[in-house]
């Protein structure tokens, strides 16, 4: 009967922590899980970071490092059943004087109930727990589970590091693949960080029968690209997001243009992208460049008319304009003091000189006494005051030298020599 073979991927995977590759700042002299292997004692602890950068191998190291038994299991496919069972065998287990490392993968997915199940065994020592996230451990586990762990932070592997573990495959396959140097270096990019995609890569290159040496561009058909990462929802989401914003405020229209078509070409829905660049336009343009929301609005529509690809220009056109554009936040400014000074000074009235007076009661009771038409008068401003009588003048918006608030600045100016001081 045939057997189907372990992937390179498993076969290959680091057995102790000197073995893995890059995550130095955790594996490092003086990182917290080198400290815990060379202490011989292991603590509780959450690794998060990206797929493919080492999390279960990591675990698996620690728990041979101190030679515990490893109990894999794996947040979508278990429960709280499954976790009271391998409780149960971890305490047999620790009776017979040997511990066990329980390894919860994707922990992210585990509600509060499943999550709240392992406290009192780790609590008790009956299992050290390691969990993996691909998500950020803060927004995605509970409190009580959190303060009982150490948080490592692992990252994507680097160039550098894939290129390695390219050589350390073909020295364990005993042969060369069939890329030139360049296809070698294009192979590692085409991972973006991903140990486990280039290992399955390797593995398909070196079983496919390629004849000769590939370069870049046969190796992108002969090879199906690895998505640049993006969850839609999740971290990722807001990372990109994050991204494309504090590019923009900085008016680094070149790295915005890049973050826009990370998000664009990992699936990101256009219409989430034009909502997000309508609000900085109010938010962090605003009256700097009152045209920036028409300019946003405009683009919008014509994407939603024409859609993609020929729509995609209209969102490229929108960054270029947002990214090049003065940038101002005094409306924003001005909006946050006005709602303030609102719940500061309460239902106060406004005074009677700037109220209609419909009726002759209301004529009688002073509406509208003393009330000036503005336009009507040489300077266009009579300065009259329009705040609440008992509320002092009070100053929210303060345009800036900058874009069209220069020219604003100049009418608030003028306008504010008018006001009767109180």
């Amino acid at each position: 009967m045939p057997t189907v073979s372990r992937p390179l991927a498993d076969i290959m995977r680091p057995r102790t922590i000197d073995d893995v590759l890059g995550q130095r700042a955790l594996l490092g002299e003086t990182g917290l899980v080198r400290r815990m292997v060379d202490a011989g004692k292991l603590s509780n602890l959450i690794l998060w970071g990206p797929p493919g950068c080492g999390k279960t191998t990591i675990a698996r190291a620690l728990a041979a490092s101190v030679d515990m038994d490893f109990v894999p299991m794996s947040a979508v496919f278990s429960g709280t059943a499954d976790i009271k069972k391998a409780m149960e065998a971890a305490r047999m287990t620790r009776d017979i004087g040997r511990g066990t490392l329980l390894f919860i993968d994707e922990i992210h997915r585990f509600n509060k109930t499943q999550q709240d199940t392992l406290l009192p065994y780790l609590e008790d020592g009956t299992v050290v727990f390691i969990g993996a996230t691909t998500e950020n451990p803060s927004f995605n586990l509970n409190n009580a589970l959190l303060s009982r762990c150490h948080v490592g932070v692992l990252t994507a592997l680097g160039t550098e590091d894939l290129l390695s573990l390219i050589s350390r495959a073909e020295d364990f396959l005993g042969k060369k693949l069939p890329l030139d140097d360049a296809a070698r270096t294009h192979l590692a990019g085409m991972a973006d960080g991903d140990a486990r995609f280039l290992l399955n890569t390797i593995e398909y290159l070196s079983n496919a029968g390629f004849k000769g040496e590939m370069s870049p561009t046969e190796l992108d058909n002969a090879v199906q690209k690895r998505a640049p990462m993006s969850d839609k929802t999740g971290d990722e989401h807001y990372n990109l997001i994050s991204a494309v914003h504090k590019s923009l405020r900085a008016s680094d229209t070149d790295a915005a243009l890049y973050w826009t078509a990370r998000m664009m070409t990992s699936g990101q829905d256009p219409m989430y992208l034009f909502r997000r660049l309508a609000r900085f336009a109010m938010e962090d343009i605003g009256l700097a460049d009152p045209n920036a929301m028409q300019v946003a609005l405009a683009a919008w529509q014509l994407y939603e008319r024409m859609g993609s690809p020929e729509g995609d220009l209209a969102l490229t056109e929108l960054i270029i304009y947002l990214g090049t554009a003065p940038k101002s936040v005094g409306n924003y400014k001005a909006q946050k003091a006005a709602y303030a000074a609102a719940r500061e000074w309460g239902s106060l009235p406004p005074p009677k000189t700037i109220l209609n007076a419909p009726t002759k009661m209301m004529k009688n009771l002073g509406y509208g006494a003393g009330y000036v038409y503005d336009p009507d008068t040489a300077s266009g401003c009579s300065g009259q005051n329009c705040f609440p009588e008992s509320m002092p003048r009070q100053k929210f918006y303060k345009p800036i030298e900058r874009g069209f608030e220069r020219e604003i600045k100049k009418r608030v100016e003028y306008w504010d020599g008018f006001r009767k001081k109180d």
